[in-house]
């Protein structure tokens, strides 16, 4: 049986069990480009500027429970999401 490759991280749910997650893990696996966009190429990776962004607590509090069930940490996967967001963006011009 061939697993399903995940393309976008929208598409793994929030698990209820351990037992649900491996079960899920079972039959799918994250694509190979959404791999790729995670990770950050040439200057950009050496290159860093601290900014400060308001949030509400609750929406934080959230993406820090979406953050942990997907085993990363909540600003790497926030820019994980601006970069796709941007990328969609500059296609569609």
């Amino acid at each position: 049986m061939t697993a399903t490759a995940i393309s976008n991280w929208e598409e793994v749910p929030l698990f209820d069990s351990e037992q649900a997650e491996a079960s899920y893990w079972a039959d799918n696996q994250v694509d190979l480009r959404l791999m790729e966009s995670a990770t950050v190429v040439g200057a950009e990776s050496s290159e860093s500027v601290s900014i400060t962004l308001r949030m509400d607590p609750r929406m934080l509090a959230r993406i820090k429970r979406m953050a942990r069930s997907r085993y990363l940490n909540y600003q790497s996967m926030i820019k994980q999401w601006l970069s796709e967001r941007m990328e969609k963006e500059l296609r569609e011009r």
